[in-house]
């Protein structure tokens, strides 16, 4: 890539399709159909595989870093959803080589059904030495080149101290099977991009496969499928709340109405309680005030004649 390419490059990451003396670009929006959503996420497999043994070729959608920069900016205030079709993308792309690893794995398990318990456990025991050596070999190499000598160094000594583990693994593995079944035996299948391992193969090979394109590439893309997986199901979980909600408010707003109608009823029956009382409060007084009042009446008339 030319010097002018790499500055556009710069350009387009930094200021979008707004930047002065774009024209052929405003053809197209990030909302195109006709873009790659996955690109826009920074996770299009074509664009992690490429140059690798897994190359897809070219994407049949539009790749410009112009839109991934509007659409980023653009993302910080409005929600696209472009994260679903980004998903599904690559939920195909992991089904596809999880279902390669199983079948790979399956072959290898039928070439050791006839060994023994004993003999497979060590040979395990061996693979798993062997990935960690590797493992621990490729992160000293990053710790070093990030300037952490103190840290890549303290990983070559764990790496020294497996090695010694691994050797006397290999030889007690070695020494448990038939010459003839030896080279069927020593592979195994990375659990992440599929391919054969050889567990025999010097650390240094196997540090470049963990370390290599290949495999990190599959790693961006796992890495990115649980993380798109978790925001999916969380806006699954929150457009099914929202779906539940109306519902919830007019039962609760029927359980209110119940409440109220049966606290008026209550209250009526109440009035109509004491209305009643008082009626037959007055109704007991009157008889007893009219014999009260004869006597008084007749007391005033004999006065009177007096």
């Amino acid at each position: 890539m030319s010097a002018t390419e790499q500055m556009r490059q710069m350009l387009d990451q930094l200021m979008g399709t707004a930047r002065e003396g774009e024209t052929k670009r405003s053809r197209y929006e990030f909302t195109d159909d006709r873009v790659c959503r996955s690109f826009l996420l920074d996770c299009c497999p074509h664009d992690v595989f490429a140059s690798t043994r897994m190359d897809l070729g070219e994407c049949k959608k539009i790749h410009d870093l112009a839109l991934r920069a509007d659409y980023e900016k653009a993302s910080k205030t409005k929600d696209y959803g472009f994260e679903i079709d980004a998903f599904k993308t690559l939920q195909e792309f992991v089904n596809t080589s999880d279902r390669k690893i199983e079948v790979s794995k399956k072959r290898l398990a039928e070439s050791k059904e006839e060994l023994s318990g004993e003999v497979n456990e060590k040979l395990t025991r061996d693979q798993e030495l062997a990935e960690q050596i590797s493992k621990k070999l490729a992160e000293a190499e990053r710790e070093g080149a990030m300037g952490n000598v103190e840290q890549s160094l303290k990983l070559m000594e764990e790496v020294e101290q497996i090695k010694r583990q691994k050797e006397i693994a290999e030889n007690e593995y070695k020494n448990s099977i038939p010459s003839s079944n030896f080279q069927k035996q020593k592979l195994r299948v990375c659990e992440v991009c599929s391919a054969y391992l050889d567990i025999y193969d010097n650390d240094r090979r196997l540090a470049d496969h963990f370390g290599g394109k290949l495999h990190l590439g599959y790693i961006t893309i796992r890495e990115k499928y649980e993380n798109l997986k978790e925001i999916v199901n969380n806006r699954r979980k929150e457009r099914s709340r929202r779906e539940l909600s109306p519902n919830i408010d007019r039962r609760d707003k029927r359980r209110r109405d119940e409440r109220n109608d049966s606290r008026d009823r209550y209250r009526r029956d109440d009035r109509r309680d004491r209305s009643r009382s008082r009626d037959r409060r007055r109704k007991s007084r009157s008889p007893r005030t009219s014999r009260n009042s004869y006597p008084l009446n007749s007391r005033s008339r004999s006065n009177e004649k007096r």
